[in-house]
């Protein structure tokens, strides 16, 4: 048989010899063999006719039509199902060894007749004109911030031609995360480019019941950065197609540094934000040129920024509480009845009352929760202890896990007072320090001593007490140096 190396060295010989026989007999083949490939001008592989028919007997060829009404009727199924299905209708026909084949030919079939693919179409991207917003959850990450697990989203600002990102960590896809988030990467840039696309967000995007397109305070923003604003349609996130890309290799590179880091765990949220910042700025340094691109045709900033916060309004109710964005929060009851404004941040409440500052108060994650701080309302309930019992929000009430241990103490040795004493507890740590009744409650708790308001504030108002370990520690003897000196002497002599 010819091969493909022995055909060039005919071509070469043939332009070398005399003859064509001469040149047959140097590359190992008769004349009449070098005759044929001289007037073909192919290579041997080239003449090889494509193999069509099978080398073994298709065993599913007879159950094939059976097979196809299968995949007619749902193509999705998988052709070990149907392996499982043929086997029971005849048990021992087939064997393991063939699923390989079925699989094989159910792709082939599903590559020709199966319904056609779902098809992703390039996009031309120009400078400066499209920033896409998006968020992904990095649960799946498993970043760890003092032992324990942090679960969180990541706002995900990119521009579309340099590829250029911003992040930002927060825990919901709130108007006010939103806000903060594009006008955080617009100022980072330093720059604004025309259009600003992300997907049906609830907090940019209204329901079809709505006549507006967007909400009226997403409006704003983009108004006042000049933005033209666009969105996805429901359900097709790859028409954010560079935001979603740039959140898995965002991710990805978030997972390999903390191989290299060698731990997943975090001092501190401020600690976790440094790293992630340290991987952005690397990944921006390298789209230096093409931003520099954008930036040229990107319009200037505005000369501030606008609100990253929403406002609530309204009177603060008799149970000394208000209900934002469906969570219920306390205040300081000296405001019941009193009308108040809040500022909504995306991870704080600002109250406001007459035009001055009065707390901040971490926003909840989610709906239907409540933050009730025992300080608002504590003097009213040393006064109805009786409340505390059956009080809808008591977990609140319980600062730490030493309070919580102090009153199931006090329930089990003293059932009818113990809800009495738990509050005045509670009215020593607003009245003078949180920490100083833990410690209290702690000392008491590790010596089996009783436990009672009275002991409480007793320990609390008197000297702190450590617990202190005597370490003994000999005193020094500086004639050993003497010793040392010696020996030294007598070394170099």
């Amino acid at each position: 048989m010819v091969t493909d190396r022995q055909y060039g060295r005919l071509m070469k010989l043939i332009q070398q010899e005399p003859s064509l026989a001469t040149a047959a007999a140097k590359a190992g083949m008769d004349e009449q063999t070098a005759r044929k490939y001289r007037e073909l001008g192919k290579l041997p592989s080239q003449t090889k006719p494509e193999r069509t028919w099978k080398t073994r007997k298709d065993a599913f060829e007879a159950v094939w039509p059976e097979i196809l009404k299968i995949l007619e009727r749902d193509e999705s199924v998988e052709a070990k199902t149907i392996f499982d299905y043929l086997d029971r209708q005849e048990p021992g026909r087939f064997h393991e060894g063939e699923v390989r084949t079925l699989q094989r030919r159910i792709k082939i079939w599903r590559a020709r007749c199966g319904a056609a693919k779902e098809v992703m179409f390039v996009q031309e991207h120009q400078p400066g004109r499209q920033g896409q917003s998006d968020y992904t959850y990095m649960n799946s990450v498993g970043v760890t911030i003092a032992g324990q697990q942090f679960d969180h989203l990541l706002y995900h600002f990119t521009l579309t031609y340099s590829n250029w990102e911003s992040v930002m960590v927060c825990f919901s896809e709130s108007f006010e995360s939103l806000s903060c988030g594009v006008q955080n990467a617009l100022w980072e840039v330093g720059a604004v480019p025309e259009e600003h696309r992300t997907d049906s967000l609830t907090a940019a995007v209204n329901n079809l019941s709505e006549e507006e397109e967007f909400t009226g305070k997403y409006q704003g923003l983009m108004r006042h950065y000049g933005l033209r604003p666009s969105h996805n349609n429901p359900g097709r996130g790859h028409e954010n197609g560079d935001v979603e890309q740039s959140h898995h290799r965002f991710k990805r590179a978030v997972s390999q540094e903390m191989i290299l880091r060698g731990s997943h765990e975090f001092e501190s949220r401020g600690e976790y934000e440094t790293f992630l910042r340290e991987i952005l700025n690397r990944r921006n340094g390298r789209r230096r040129d093409k931003l520099q691109e954008e930036l040229a045709v990107m319009r200037r900033l505005p000369d501030m920024r606008t609100e990253d916060w929403s406002r609530w309004s309204g009177k603060v109710t008799a149970f000394s509480t208000v209900n934002v964005k469906h969570n219920v929060y306390s205040v300081d009851s000296r405001l019941i009845g009193e009308p108040i404004d809040v500022r909504v941040y995306a991870e704080v409440l600002d109250v406001w009352y007459g035009g001055q500052f009065i707390e901040r108060i971490p926003r909840l994650r989610g709906t239907s929760r409540h933050h009730i701080q025992y300080r608002h309302i504590i003097d009213t309930l040393v006064r109805k202890p009786g409340a505390f019992a059956h009080y809808r929000y008591q977990s609140d009430l319980f600062p730490s896990v030493m309070f919580r241990v102090a009153y199931d103490y006090l329930r089990e040795h003293d059932p009818a007072g113990a809800d009495r004493q738990y509050v005045q507890i509670l009215q020593v740590a607003a009245h003078e320090s949180e920490q100083r009744v833990d410690e209290a409650l702690r000392y008491l708790v590790e010596r089996g001593e009783t436990i009672t308001a009275e002991r409480v504030r007793e320990w609390v108002k008197s000297p702190v007490e450590f617990d202190c370990r005597h370490i003994e520690i000999d005193p020094v003897t500086l004639v050993i140096y003497d010793s040392l000196l010696e020996v030294a002497e007598e070394v170099c002599a």
